[in-house]
């Protein structure tokens, strides 16, 4: 029998304050350090997403979520580009929160800064800058997306030996 594959599920939050969304500074994770990237982590083993989202949310920037305050507004494919396996990314807003942010894993965020959509830092993963100006440009109706492997190559995200 064929094996079947095994994706490695990921949630993203988009916290964002008017014209801006909130973005950390990676470091010491061993993923895409030096790079600025949305509050996310990976889904635990008997997690759903939302649960996963509402504990990485207090986690990382302090804030107390229900599974009710968030939107899903987005899902995402990515093939195998390491040996870490496929990703499926999952990624939810949250409109309002009423509490303050705050950098709670300081030893692998260096700092969080608030960014306009429309000017994002140059240094992000490429599929999350992507997908954040494709739900901006389709007012968040545009609800899946799929990054082959020319997208990670022409991104430096591929890996892999050929």
């Amino acid at each position: 029998m064929k094996e079947r594959n095994k994706a490695v599920p990921a949630v993203y939050l988009i916290v964002y304050d008017c014209e801006k969304i909130l973005l950390g500074l990676r470091q010491n994770t061993g993923y895409k350090d030096g790079c600025w990237n949305l509050p996310s982590g990976h889904i635990e083993t008997g997690e759903l997403p939302t649960e996963a989202m509402v504990r990485e949310a207090k986690e990382e920037i302090g804030l107390k979520l229900s599974t009710k305050e968030l939107e899903f507004v987005h899902a995402s494919y990515r093939p195998k580009h390491d040996e870490t396996g496929d990703r499926v990314d999952f990624f939810f807003v949250v409109k309002r929160w009423g509490r303050r942010v705050k950098n709670a894993e300081p030893e692998k965020c260096s700092k969080l800064e608030w960014f306009p959509w429309f000017k994002l830092p140059e240094n992000m993963p490429s599929h999350v800058r992507e997908i954040i100006s494709m739900i901006t440009e389709a007012d968040k109706q545009f609800k899946f997306s799929e990054f082959g492997i020319d997208f990670l190559k022409k991104h430096g995200d591929y890996k892999l030996d050929e």
